[in-house]
């Protein structure tokens, strides 16, 4: 149990998960590459699930997808939006 006596004793607290925040947005915006979107196979893959989980997830309204003639394509936004709402 953290307990804060002080604003001064509860900045450094906030930083560190400020920088945290920061790190994992930037480790994930990085195994994305610059690519802005992911074929499912793809975006299964980066996001370390099977197919069909991230196709229940789309049914469910958790993530989006443009349909693409036959395909669904996973913009690099909604990958990362996943990826910080999933953690």
């Amino acid at each position: 149990m953290l307990v804060v006596d002080s604003e001064s004793d509860l900045r450094p607290v906030v930083e560190a998960v400020v920088r945290e925040v920061l790190s994992q947005r930037a480790d994930a915006e990085a195994k994305l590459g610059g690519r802005l979107g992911f074929t499912e196979p793809e975006a299964a893959a980066l996001l370390g699930v099977k197919q069909h989980v991230l196709r229940d997830a789309r049914a469910r309204g958790e993530i989006s997808a443009r349909r693409v003639g036959r395909r669904y394509i996973y913009s690099r936004a909604a990958l990362l939006d996943f990826l910080e709402a999933e953690r």
